[in-house]
């Protein structure tokens, strides 16, 4: 690690390192001079993020942070027929993602929780669809895939519903368990129509027998559900970089959505809606 620091010829680091080594590894190469590309969190502790972020910005280098989700070419469609104004004005958006198993015990004690391991993914995909902030938050949860991940404290099975100050509408559907593969759908409902997003296949064939039509089963793991979108945010990370242009999901996003992850798990905890400011 001395090496890459020191070295004139690395331009950029990518950290894929444990969660709890994010902040002080991103600002050691910032620092340096260095442009990062960080899985996310930066940290589970929001003011940890914000001072990490303080340091980058002094800096002047770029900070990414691995929401790859943004970058899916599905969803990226969603997106885009939401700026060309096709379906108006949004007022409710839907997005479903399940696991088809609950991860390691060991993985469960150090992730931060359902909220900030998993539902994250979702906190920023609803910024990014909605491009406005959320001022509320509300969450249940349950335990009813896996009773160890419960006795830790956390939850298996969680829905959340955010609003904006205009009244727009997220509601968020979480499960570690969906026994027939990876279940990654989102819906947006506009004032002059809807857009969807289905669930990727590894084939996108129908077979049509005597008995009925079917069709391949789902992507088993996010490794394969999600792999040209790995792809397309790393070369987002290297042409901005090479272009000086913004980056983006950036730190700022990261830590936005952390504070989403905080305030659910709050309205767990005390049974009410969270105001977020």
């Amino acid at each position: 690690m001395d090496e890459i620091e020191s070295s004139e010829d690395i331009d950029a680091v990518i950290i894929c390192t444990p969660t709890d080594t994010h902040a002080d590894l991103i600002e050691r190469f910032a620092r340096a001079g260095k442009s990062v590309f960080c899985e996310k969190p930066v940290d589970l502790d929001q003011s940890r993020v914000r001072d990490c972020l303080t340091v980058v910005e002094s800096t002047g280098v770029k900070l990414m942070v691995g929401f790859n989700r943004r970058f899916d070419p599905n969803f990226a469609a969603v997106k885009e027929c939401i700026e060309d104004g096709r379906i108006g004005q949004i007022e409710m958006v839907t997005i479903t993602s399940r696991d088809p198993a609950p991860p390691p015990i060991e993985y469960v004690k150090r992730s931060g929780g359902i909220f900030r391991d998993m539902t994250i993914h979702d906190f920023d995909m609803a910024r990014f669809l909605v491009g406005e902030e959320f001022v509320s938050v509300s969450a249940t949860a349950s335990v009813l895939v896996d009773h160890e991940i419960g006795k830790l404290g956390d939850y298996d099975s969680a829905t959340v519903v955010l609003v904006t100050a205009s009244g727009k509408q997220v509601i968020i559907s979480n499960s570690r368990r969906a026994s027939y593969g990876y279940d990654q759908r989102i819906e947006v409902h506009g004032s002059d129509g809807a857009v969807s997003a289905e669930n990727d296949r590894p084939f996108s064939i129908d077979v049509a027998r005597r008995e009925g039509f079917t069709r391949p089963p789902l992507h088993a793991t996010f490794m394969t559900r999600y792999r040209t979108s790995y792809v397309e945010e790393m070369a987002h990370f290297i042409s901005a970089i090479e272009t000086g242009t913004d980056i983006s999901p950036s730190g700022s996003d990261g830590l936005a959505a952390l504070v989403l992850a905080d305030a659910a798990a709050r309205s767990i905890a005390e049974k009410r809606t969270v105001t977020v400011s």
